[in-house]
């Protein structure tokens, strides 16, 4: 057992000990009607009856170590007047510095995540299994996170030596020393083995400090063998989340802890983009929308509050849970650019949350605070470590390629290199289809690491693709590939389209007055001006992970005549090398493919 688990453990126990008499002596002279939620308490000083502690909270951090590039390092603020700007944001060494400085002066004191901590990282993370990732988290001194559906990208068992440390089985030790792993419980209640019916990792945890206890549950998304490669999630079975929370919510009160809070790899959209909109006020509409909402109200109300994350949204809203009181639910977007701050009034009385006083509040982890020393140095070591490979230029761009929007620039690029990829393999290769999540970043034009503007490095072109899927080549008819094209917007993906980024020469109209599959206009669907002939046969390229039926892509996982290609990335990194050079860097795509009708 490594030393800070020890450390930890033992300081946890002792606190536990120390407060057990005080604690048992209270809960001797409490009615047992007293047991409930003890509504607004008089002061929260710590000195009485409540004590508050503090729970600092974040989600879906990727391995985004270093301080994420264009649009991905920004977050939106909403400005007094109602206006908003753009505010640079993230990076460990801040996000460290700004956790630290949040605890002092607060005794007791969660940190805890959301999931997705690791998976589709960039390449300083990725490239090493994501272990200087967890070694950044136990520096963060995060306590507890929930799994997410990336923690499953390389399956399991690989999952399971984060959590408990060991060298990598084929590449071994990275720096002469064996991987200590993960000195914070991943929760993962509802995960089971197919054969045991048993969760992979521990359902729930308990904080413990001078009889304080808190209870938390991590689940991930119901549907995270839908986005996650069939290796990944290869003989798991991922539950309901609601019966999964409720069942182990009981578990906690059968052992007298009443302060519980679940840490939820799902999440909603607000009405508003900026960070610090307020979702509860008079006139914002319908707040939050999404799958969080249901779960949240539907999660028994012994649970106090929810930390959610996936959907890489910002909000610390309350949504009513099935008893109609108000609940927190939160999340902290995505790559450490916020962190949240909830305040959780503990009543020593009932043992639980004071419900009415929960506050949320979420912050920008700016970078114009110090960088945390402890952090600059793992960032030091593992950059010299990939340097060699990271700083290999691929090609050069004209300007910022960016992966938002319906269709996005880096989406066509994407595309296009899937094609000409497929191309070299097959000449009869007609099409290629991409899908928008395997798009972790765009392209930024400025220098990163001293490359020169407009140099596209293969650590730049892995953040855009860290998956390490193939290019795939399968026969489809074209009613399939219509077919394909509606399940964008229908069936899974009706509530929240995934648009597939398509290849040039490929057209067809998206009208978003209508709904459902009737939203891709059918007979709008072109290949080099021509219509489509749904009984033709078309080779169409895209990625191991779509041409498996993900993302809600049934249709495209029922090809034929299947080629197992190359690896995604070094198509991309071929395409822009054959395509570019100093004088004639790759011009941004105009992202005018997909006709969209309002």
């Amino acid at each position: 057992m490594p030393p800070t688990i020890r450390s930890r453990r033992t300081h946890r126990l002792l606190a536990a000990a120390a407060g057990l008499a005080t604690v048992g002596a209270l809960a001797a002279a409490i009615p047992a009607s007293a047991h409930q939620d003890g509504g607004t308490p008089s002061h929260h000083h710590g000195s009485g009856r409540y004590q508050d502690v503090q729970l600092l909270s974040f989600n879906d951090l990727h391995g985004n170590l270093e301080p994420p590039t264009g649009s991905s390092g920004r977050v939106t603020e909403l400005q007094a007047d109602g206006t908003t700007k753009s505010v640079d944001a993230g990076g460990v060494e801040y996000l460290a510095t700004h956790l630290r400085d949040a605890r002092k002066g607060n005794k007791y004191s969660i940190t805890a995540a959301a999931g997705d901590m690791v998976g589709a990282s960039p390449l300083i993370s990725g490239l090493f299994h994501d272990e200087p990732t967890i070694n950044a988290l136990n520096g963060l001194d995060l306590d507890v996170t929930s799994v997410g559906n990336h923690e499953f990208d390389e399956g399991a068992k690989e999952l399971g030596r984060l959590q408990k440390g060991g060298c990598h089985p084929t590449d071994g030790c990275y720096d002469g020393k064996k991987f200590k792993g993960a000195d914070f419980p991943y929760l993962a209640a509802n995960v089971t083995d197919e054969k045991t019916g048993k969760p992979i990792l521990k359902p729930y945890w308990v904080w413990r400090k001078n009889g304080v206890k808190v209870g938390f549950i991590g689940v991930t998304l119901e549907g995270t063998p839908n986005i996650v490669s069939a290796e990944g999630v290869k003989g798991l079975k991922f539950g309901d989340e609601v019966e999964t929370i409720n069942k182990y919510a009981k578990e906690l009160q059968r052992q007298g802890v009443k302060s519980i809070v679940a840490l939820i790899h799902e999440g909603g959209a607000p009405a508003s983009t900026a960070y610090n909109y307020d979702c509860d006020s008079p006139g914002a509409g319908d707040g939050i929308s999404g799958p969080i909402v249901d779960i949240a109200k539907n999660v028994t109300p012994a649970v106090d509050a929810l930390i959610t994350g996936h959907t890489h949204q910002a909000y610390a809203c309350t949504i009513p849970d099935p008893a109609g009181r108000p609940r927190m639910v939160t999340s902290a977007s995505s790559f450490g650019r916020l962190y949240t701050d909830t305040t959780l009034t503990y009543d020593r009385w009932t043992g639980d949350i004071a419900r009415t006083a929960v506050k949320s509040a979420n912050h920008v982890v700016t970078r114009d605070v110090a960088k945390a020393a402890d952090m600059t140095a793992l960032i030091t070591k593992w950059k010299a470590l990939s340097a060699p490979i990271a700083s290999r230029p691929l090609g050069y761009i004209a300007g910022d390629i960016g992966n938002t929007g319906t269709e996005s620039p880096a989406g066509d690029l994407i595309a296009d290199a899937q094609l000409a990829y497929a191309k070299s393999v097959d000449p009869e290769a007609d099409l290629a289809l991409m899908n928008p999540g395997g798009i972790r970043a765009g392209l930024t034009y400025a220098a990163g690491n001293g490359e020169g503007d407009g140099v596209v490095t293969y650590g730049e072109a892995y953040t855009v693709q860290p998956f390490a899927n193939t290019v795939n080549l399968v026969d489809l008819t074209g009613a399939q590939v219509i077919t394909a094209l509606q399940q964008q917007v229908s069936g899974a993906n009706e509530a929240s389209p995934k648009i597939l980024q398509i290849s040039k020469g490929l057209t067809y109209t998206l009208d978003l007055s209508k709904t459902g599959a009737a939203r891709v206009v059918a007979d709008s669907v072109k290949l080099d001006g021509t219509a489509i002939d749904p009984a033709a046969t078309y080779r169409v390229a895209m990625n191991s992970f779509l041409a498996g039926g993900g993302d809600g892509f049934a249709e495209l996982g029922k090809g034929g005549n299947v080629r197992v290609g190359g690896d995604d990335l070094a198509a991309l990194g071929a395409y822009l090398t054959a395509n570019s050079s100093a004088a004639t860097p790759y011009p941004v795509p105009a992202a005018n493919r997909i006709t969209i009708v309002q």
